[in-house]
């Protein structure tokens, strides 16, 4: 029997108003780093952080409205990344917390009002 195919990486895919105002955000306050742009001023771009990887595609007719997207992002240490966060002058929207389900979590949106939580199990 042949092993079941194996699942190597996700991308989350957020619509944006402007990508290059969305790339500045990830870039300087969320410490990602780009990895791909297409255009000048950029119309689709691929910012990454560790093994998490987010496109930003600009809002259309084709596509969704922007800033309805979310994702959880599973961290080492919530505590850290909020200070290093904070430093980055990236504006947090829930200061991290414990929560009842087990995980310590903090959120924050973009310029856009895509959500991004980071979590981390309260008892690993």
């Amino acid at each position: 029997m042949a092993s079941p195919v194996k699942f190597n990486a996700f991308a989350g895919v957020f619509t944006v108003g402007d990508v290059a105002a969305s790339l500045g955000f990830f870039l300087g306050r969320l410490g990602f780093r780009e990895h791909f742009r297409l255009g000048d001023p950029p119309s689709y771009a691929i910012v990454e952080r560790d093994a998490v990887s987010i496109h930003l595609m600009p809002a259309s007719e084709m596509h969704e409205t922007r800033g309805r997207s979310s994702i959880y992002v599973f961290v080492t240490d919530v505590d850290r990344l909020h200070t290093e966060l904070q430093d980055l002058g990236c504006p947090i929207e829930v200061p991290p917390a414990d929560f009842f389900y087990g995980m310590r979590e903090m959120s924050v949106r973009d310029p856009d009002g895509n959500r991004i939580t980071f979590g981390q199990p309260v008892n690993p």
